[in-house]
């Protein structure tokens, strides 16, 4: 075998498993068959390697001048954040963000983690990937047992012709730990589908006996079934498309995030993608001295919101976005005190971002408690298991029964509504079992309400965090138009009363 061919091609597709006992011969082309087990969804998952500083990233705006007090040499100037309502805003570099956020695709998840959180990179790492507890030591991923509870004998005949494509894909040199299974992990590396070269898998006449023939014929299988894959996701990513003008090529996520949306329209069934920006654990020069709006990491955040946004805008403009949601993750946020070197050590829980028009837009958690006499070391407390989140995803994306997502996850875990049905006619449907129908939703001037009785006598319409904004107490028809021209785009919840019961609404205004 060339040496020289092997590791040119290697960057290309690496797949840390053992293949053996499979045909390739059957394998020519894109099939549209897809298991029935699998839905058309599609999850991206972003890794924030390092640790985020999570208070400076979503600022719990009521609670500045104690954080003012206890990281002076960091904090953002309260003028410049961007306010997402008056309780909670983001940093200033994350105009991306605050657009999804304002059209309805976003979701910040406050405060995720586990009990007893590990402050080390890796373990910490490795307890997110594999979704255990923080005493258990587990060697699969939660998305690697997804997949093997109905695809266990994978990698043996894999591809074939239902399941021609790759279970996972990462965007890199390494497949990522949140795919790996018993035997192998159900994610191959992909660094550049438009450079590929066929791996040459030697020349032999006969396969030599013993443990020689058994590696050989193992190295063999890996070339064999890469070359397979290498394919196949080349030939997507030649059918594939990109309609979005807001990439930025300097931006590598970006880049990266443009190569699954052009996958995705070529039509690649691949279920999962998974990304990592490192660079998040800032100990020191976090931000700028003279400006603390700059500096390390508002690099870091503006990579990641821009490529966001510019994604999103390519799916819209596809048609994907109801196919696809996104998550970001970190091992652990930091520490409440900053530092005397303009930085913060390792923490505890960490803010999520959820994205995707078929999220349920709008924070799910409240700020922090926090007080002035913070000790050092202190981290934000958890409020949202982050097995709760995989539990939403496992369920109301993938949609995969209870038992096996508490199989998948090691034990029964409270979902988050942070997911939607992704109605193609509405962007959120609410429950129709309670005689009352609203749409448009998202609404944009007119709300059009219609009741199967008037047993009704009050409306109230709240934004999200409580405030109430309008009453209506004379309902005289089953037919009603409420105006939300007045409301500014966001989430607001609609309270239906009457003497024995109350029945709450969401509405998306754009």
């Amino acid at each position: 075998m060339n040496r020289r061919n092997f590791l040119r091609a290697g960057s290309l597709l690496t797949i840390p498993m053992i293949f053996r006992g499979f045909s390739m011969s059957a394998i020519s082309s894109l099939s549209p068959v897809k298991p029935p087990v699998f839905n058309d969804k599609i999850l991206v998952l972003i890794q924030m390697d390092g640790g985020n500083d999570t208070l400076n990233t979503v600022i719990p705006i009521e609670k500045y001048s104690i954080l003012n007090t206890l990281r002076p040499n960091i904090i953002i100037p309260e003028n410049k954040i961007l306010k997402l309502n008056d309780l909670v805003g983001i940093h200033p570099s994350m105009t991306g963000l605050k657009s999804l956020y304002d059209d309805g695709m976003l979701n910040v998840i406050r405060a995720a983690g586990y009990p007893n959180q590990n402050r080390s990179h890796f373990r910490s790492t490795d307890i997110w990937t594999s979704a255990t507890d923080a005493n258990v030591v587990e060697a699969t991923g939660w998305l690697g047992r997804y997949f093997a509870l109905d695809y266990p004998d994978y990698p043996d005949n894999y591809p074939n012709e239902d399941i021609d494509f790759p279970f996972a894909i990462t965007l890199g040199s390494t497949s990522s730990e949140t795919c790996q299974g018993q035997t192998a992990n159900y994610s191959i590396a992909v660094s550049d589908p438009q450079n590929v070269d066929q791996l040459f898998e030697g020349e032999w006449d006969y396969m030599p006996g013993g443990c020689y023939g058994d590696e050989l014929d193992y190295i063999r299988g890996v070339i064999r079934q890469s070359n397979v894959y290498s394919e196949i996701v080349s030939e997507a990513y030649s059918k594939g498309n990109n309609l979005s003008a807001k990439y930025d090529d300097s931006n590598k996520l970006s880049q990266s995030l443009k190569i699954v949306a052009r996958l995705i329209s070529g039509g690649l069934s691949t279920k999962v993608y998974v990304l990592r920006l490192g660079g998040f654990d800032t100990h020191s020069g976090q931000v700028d001295a003279s400006d603390t709006t700059i500096g390390k990491h508002a690099d870091l955040l503006y990579t990641l919101s821009d490529a966001i946004y510019s994604f999103q805008d390519d799916l819209n403009l596809l048609g994907l976005q109801q196919r696809v949601v996104g998550m970001t993750f970190s091992e652990f946020g930091r520490q409440i005190r900053s530092n005397a070197s303009d930085g913060t050590d390792h923490g505890t829980a960490v803010d999520l971002f959820m994205f995707g028009a078929c999220v349920n837009p709008g924070i799910t958690g409240t700020n922090p408690d926090i007080t002035e006499d913070e000790e050092g070391g202190n981290g934000m407390e958890m409020q949202n298991n982050f097995r709760q989140i995989y539990a939403s995803i496992l369920s109301d994306w993938f949609e995969t029964d209870n038992d096996k997502v508490n199989n998948v996850l090691y034990g029964n875990f409270e979902k988050l509504d942070i997911i939607n049905p992704c109605d193609p006619n509405s962007s959120y449907t609410a429950n129709n079992n309670d005689g009352i129908d609203i749409y448009p939703n998202p609404v944009s001037d007119i709300l059009n309400v219609s009741f199967e009785n008037k047993n009704f006598n009050k409306i109230q319409i709240y934004n999200d965090i409580g405030k109430k904004l309008k009453t209506i107490n004379k309902i005289e028809s089953e037919n009603l138009r409420i105006s939300f021209k007045e409301f500014n785009p966001g989430i607001y919840f609609i309270n239906f009363l009457d003497s024995y019961k109350t029945i709450t609404k969401k509405v998306i205004k754009i």
